[in-house]
């Protein structure tokens, strides 16, 4: 790596500073990150899509265990995110993007080779499915690398940009997918089309065509990004945020927040076929996705001029509503339940539409939320000692950092025990009402937490 892409004095707060290179340097790096977290997104939620096209290409899988397929790599990719939430400061953002953008490549290759044999094992699968997790983590890394180069007053539209565009990836893949693997488009190197029902289907695809948007992505951060000479820290200076109590109080928010967008991104396409049998509906999951991606920049904005206490609340407040809608719109279990025994499909689609664009608001909020009130702590501290406020803040950015990381790496279990509990509460009593019900309390414990820390009058910690 030569000194041209290491950037020794890193200062954004200094108007002067920003105004003459920083900005277009800080774009710069926006602008490369962008697509390469589109494409680890894109593989993380790969699952979602692949396994419910796997019987019809002959594997013998059952809903239980495509459950845990879909489950796997948000298990994975959380626990990734809690070292990777640290590996900027330590081995710097541009090298931290080439790497992590080119360990796609494993999952992706792997997948397409795999589904082109009915007979392969289910425990080589459930390893692809873990090996995708390497996209779920590299989340944590890119959102902690992306706010050092923007200011404070800007962070929370340039981290909503980064996360919202990034999320675009779920949408991406459960829409470009499909399309995919209708058609043999690599040629002689795509292998023999699974003959199914519908017509010749090409799964392999679905691994397949992110191979060469990974390689120009890899390319785009080696020569494209910088790193940051005095962001640099070590594990030590970091983990100092695991005893601050704002960490753990907007780990639990976050866990509402993307836990929510992520896990219902991955269940959603399984849980709509299982509970409605409608063919359409894997045309029009992607949505949901989509939504929540395009708002959570909105969100970042809404935060940065409202606050992002009262606009996570209110997100919240939004979500247990559309739970209970989307739980009222299930098939009931037997003919006297409220809907009969079809359901209202519209209406658990539009619940649903509800969920991901509150938790897609709610995802710029939050991290709006921690980017500020990590460095207003640290600020408050030096009030009065001018000559530390600088220190303070510099401090304060990097602990922001690595709790941007690990909030993320904490929210991401959701993208686990979403599918997990759908999936059991389905084997347990035919219906996914349980699972609903249960989210339903979680997002009240939300609101609370949400009001009497941050966004009542008083609050402890306002932000």
């Amino acid at each position: 790596m030569t000194s041209m892409t290491i950037i020794q004095h890193w200062n954004p707060e200094d108007r002067g500073f920003w105004d003459r290179s920083g900005r277009a340097v800080a774009r710069r790096n926006l602008w490369v990150s962008i697509p390469a977290l589109a494409l680890a997104f894109a593989v993380w939620m790969l699952w979602s899509v692949v396994v419910v096209h796997l019987p019809a290409a002959g594997f013998r899988y059952s809903t239980n265990q495509l459950f845990w397929l879909t489950a796997l790599p948000a298990l994975c990719g959380a626990t990734l995110r809690i070292f990777y939430a640290f590996a900027v400061p330590m081995i710097g953002g541009r090298r931290f993007t080439t790497l992590a953008t080119a360990s796609l490549l494993l999952p992706a290759v792997g997948i397409g080779l795999a589904v082109q044999d009915p007979n392969t094992p289910f425990e080589w699968m459930v390893v692809l499915a873990l090996l995708c997790g390497l996209g779920g983590g590299n989340f944590a890394g890119s959102m902690a690398n992306i706010s050092f180069f923007f200011p404070s007053a800007r962070q929370g539209y340039a981290l909503g940009l980064n996360a919202g565009l990034g999320h675009l990836g779920v949408a991406l893949v459960q829409m470009l997918v499909p399309l995919a693997i209708s058609a043999g488009v690599f040629g002689l190197f795509n292998g023999p089309a699974q003959l199914t029902a519908q017509g010749p289907m090409w799964l392999q695809n679905a691994g397949f065509i992110w191979v060469p948007l990974i390689l120009a992505s890899t390319a785009a951060a080696w020569f494209g990004m910088d790193d940051l000479a005095d962001t640099h820290a070590g594990m030590a200076e970091q983990a100092v945020i695991f005893t601050r109590k704002h960490n753990w109080l907007m780990c639990w928010l976050y866990l509402g927040t993307f836990g929510s967008f992520i896990g219902f991104a991955a269940s959603l396409p399984m849980l709509a076929q299982s509970q409605f049998q409608r063919a359409d509906a894997l045309h029009l999951v992607w949505l949901g996705p989509l939504i929540g991606a395009v708002l959570r920049p909105l969100g970042g904005w809404m935060a940065d001029h409202w606050g992002g206490a009262r606009v996570t609340f209110w997100v919240f407040v939004a979500m247990a509503l559309g739970a209970a809608a989307a739980l009222l719109c299930l098939p009931a279990t037997d003919s006297a339940g409220p809907q009969g025994q079809s359901g209202h499909f519209l209406g658990f689609l539009a619940a649903f539409g509800v969920l991901f664009a509150a938790s897609g608001l709610g995802n710029g909020s939050t991290f709006r939320m921690i980017s500020s009130l990590f460095v207003a702590e640290r600020v408050r501290r030096a009030e009065g000692l001018p000559s530390a406020q600088a220190l303070a803040a510099k401090e304060g950015a990097v602990e922001a950092a690595a709790a941007l990381g690990f909030a993320s790496a904490i929210g991401a279990y959701g993208g686990f025990f979403i599918p997990k509990s759908v999936g059991s509460s389905l084997a347990m009593t035919g219906s996914a009402a349980a699972a609903l019900a249960m989210f339903i309390v979680f997002y009240l414990s939300c609101i609370a937490l949400t009001w009497w820390a941050y966004s009542r009058r008083n609050a402890p910690y306002p932000c």
